[in-house]
């Protein structure tokens, strides 16, 4: 059970400067971790941001990086996540009544030093799926 505590303080931490960066770059966040409200719980939508009048739904990847190691958190979004997030994102717009209103999916990588927590990379992946 320890194991999942920290794993949640290091996703979080990811979220906050994700949403940092996208705000950055010029998005309005409007919500973190997103939740169906009614129905089964389908999960989560990590961010959910606007630019361009477009919503984004985003997903967030957080990893820690040892040294010497490769690492690429983008590789843990799955065929079924990618159906998760798009099931998830329905459910946002129907909630919202953005019928009418464009969006795509995007995931933001970010890559920890293991040592101190410190960033040592952001990636921003748009339109990961259509």
């Amino acid at each position: 059970m320890f194991w999942k505590k920290k794993n949640k303080n290091i996703g979080s931490i990811g979220e906050e400067l994700a949403g940092q960066y996208l705000k950055k770059k010029g998005f309005k966040l409007i919500e973190f971790n997103y939740e169906n409200k009614l129905g089964r719980r389908l999960g989560e939508i990590d961010i959910v941001a606007e630019k361009n009048d477009e919503l984004v739904f985003v997903e967030v990847k957080t990893r820690l990086v040892r040294k010497g190691s490769v690492v690429f958190p983008e590789e843990n979004i799955t065929r079924d996540k990618l159906h998760k997030l798009q099931k998830i994102a329905r459910d946002y717009i129907r909630e919202n009544d953005f019928w009418n209103k464009s969006y795509h999916f995007d995931a933001v990588s970010v890559l920890l030093s293991e040592e101190n927590n410190k960033v040592l990379e952001i990636r921003h992946l748009e339109s990961i799926f259509y």
